[in-house]
């Protein structure tokens, strides 16, 4: 299966553009934002979890990045509510829940052999954030391969990404705008290396997640 598979392409998915697509596990749907494969794939996705929804045992070869954006997912390392950042690397396994539900952005067969860390971090918690000029920023993972944070932009403050390796952006607060897309919660929106578009917040500000670098390998 191909979902927006060709990385040096600009692709974008706003809220109203989701297609929720059952899983092959009763009571877990997803939306598709990229993919390139079949079940095992590289995959980025919303996962939706109804209440006392599982997934059987299983490894993640090629790791598994994890944004928890409301409710409760849980697995055998603990219970992780809204704003928890995961990361599993590869070669790491868990069985997957929710008594309550809830809604994750993942990432999976995403991270190289030698990405070992595995990650819990609480962004709801103050200390998780550091001020740098008028904006926030929460650091989540950095590598040679990439760099993953999450930002609170002002009203009308530029993002300026550094997308010459690419960039992958996730609206969670607010909106996020150029001349020609306004991206709300729940907006995604890839950029290919070397990209040079302009975004800035909306009129109330943007809270997003922004992952960079990631993308060279996969443009030729």
């Amino acid at each position: 299966m191909l979902v927006h598979p060709d990385f040096s392409h600009r692709a974008t998915v706003t809220a109203d553009e989701h297609l929720w697509v059952p899983s092959p596990q009763s009571g877990v749907a997803r939306v598709m934002l990229d993919r390139l494969g079949a079940e095992q794939a590289r995959a980025t996705s919303l996962v939706r979890y109804a209440s006392a929804s599982h997934f059987p045992a299983h490894g993640h070869p090629g790791g598994e990045e994890i944004l928890v954006l409301s409710g409760t997912f849980s697995d055998s390392s603990g219970h992780y509510g809204p704003g928890w950042y995961l990361r599993n690397p590869p070669g790491s396994a868990h069985q997957p829940s929710s008594a309550d539900g809830a809604l994750i952005f993942v990432k999976l067969w995403q991270m190289p052999a030698d990405d070992t860390r595995t990650v819990r971090i609480d962004t709801r918690a103050a200390r998780a954030w550091r001020h740098d000029g008028p904006r926030q920023v929460c650091p989540l993972h950095q590598t040679e391969h990439e760099q993953v944070s999450l930002l609170r932009l002002p009203p009308g403050h530029a993002l300026q990404p550094d997308a010459q390796c690419g960039a992958e952006i996730l609206v969670l607060e607010g909106q996020l705008v150029d001349d020609a897309t306004e991206l709300g919660p729940l907006g995604w929106l890839r950029l290919p290396p070397g990209d040079t578009s302009e975004h800035r917040a909306g009129a109330s500000g943007v809270t997003l997640y922004l992952k960079t670098g990631h993308l060279a390998g996969l443009v030729t």
